[in-house]
C-alpha cells in the first residue's frame, strides 16, 4: 500500500487518483500508524512552506517521516512536499524543513515570469529508477514560485531550465523530490510514478 500524506494543504488527492489510474492500492491519511505500515509513502501538496511545515509538526508527522526514512522506505515529495525535504526555505522568511536533503528553498530571481508555469523539459542529470524507461527531455507539468538548491549538486537527478537550470528531481537514498506534477502530467507523469511504487517491492 502507497500512503498519501494528509497534511492539510492542497493537491493531495489529485494524486490518489493517479495511483487509482495506475491499479496502485493508496491510501489518504494522516495517521502515524497507516503511514509507517505502508510500502512508500507520498508527501504531495501545494501552497506556503511555513503553513505546510506548521501543519507536520503539528500533527506530529515530521517525526514519522523520519521514522519512514530511517526504515529505508521510499518516499516521494512532490511540488512543495519536494520542497519540504530540504533543510530550510526563504519563502517569506527563514523556516526550517524536514532536513532530509542539505540545501535551501529560494525564490525564482526578479525579471522572470512567476509562477513558473505550464509544460517544461527535465533533462536526466544521471541514471534514477524514477527516470527508468522515460526518455531524457520529457516534459513534465510545473506551477511553483520557489525552487530547491540542495548542496550536494549530485543529489539532482533532473534539472529543468527556467532563466537558468534548476533541481527539478532530486534522490538520495530512498528520499526522493520532483518539482514538477508527476500527476498532472499526463503519461509520462503516470509512469513516473509507477516507477516510484515499483521501488517498494525491490526489498
Amino acid at each position: 500500500m502507497i500512503a498519501i500524506v494528509d497534511y492539510g494543504v492542497g493537491n493531495v488527492r489529485s494524486v490518489l487518483c493517479a495511483l487509482r489510474r495506475i491499479s496502485r492500492q493508496a491510501a489518504l491519511t494522516s495517521e502515524p500508524r497507516e503511514i509507517l505500515a505502508a510500502d512508500a509513502v507520498i508527501l504531495p501538496g501545494v501552497g506556503a512552506f511555513s503553513a505546510a511545515m506548521d501543519n507536520l509538526r503539528n500533527s506530529r508527522l515530521d517525526a514519522v517521516l523520519l521514522d519512514v526514512v530511517k526504515a529505508r522506505r521510499p518516499l516521494l515529495g512532490i511540488c512543495l512536499g519536494h520542497q519540504l525535504l530540504f533543510s530550510e526555505s526563504e519563502e517569506y522568511g527563514r523556516h526550517e524543513g524536514l532536513d532530509l536533503i542539505p540545501g535551501v528553498v529560494r525564490r525564482f530571481p526578479v525579471g522572470i515570469t512567476v509562477p513558473h508555469m505550464g509544460w517544461n523539459e527535465v533533462k536526466q542529470r544521471r541514471a534514477s529508477p524514477l527516470f527508468e524507461g522515460i526518455a531524457d527531455g520529457a516534459f513534465f507539468y510545473f506551477a511553483h514560485s520557489y525552487y530547491a538548491m540542495p548542496e550536494d549538486d549530485t543529489v539532482a537527478v533532473g534539472a529543468t531550465d527556467y532563466d537558468g537550470d534548476f533541481a527539478s528531481a532530486v534522490a538520495s537514498g530512498a528520499v526522493f523530490g520532483t518539482q514538477f506534477h508527476p500527476e498532472k502530467s499526463g503519461p509520462v507523469g503516470l509512469a513516473l510514478l509507477e516507477n516510484f511504487c515499483r521501488l517498494s517491492e525491490r526489498g
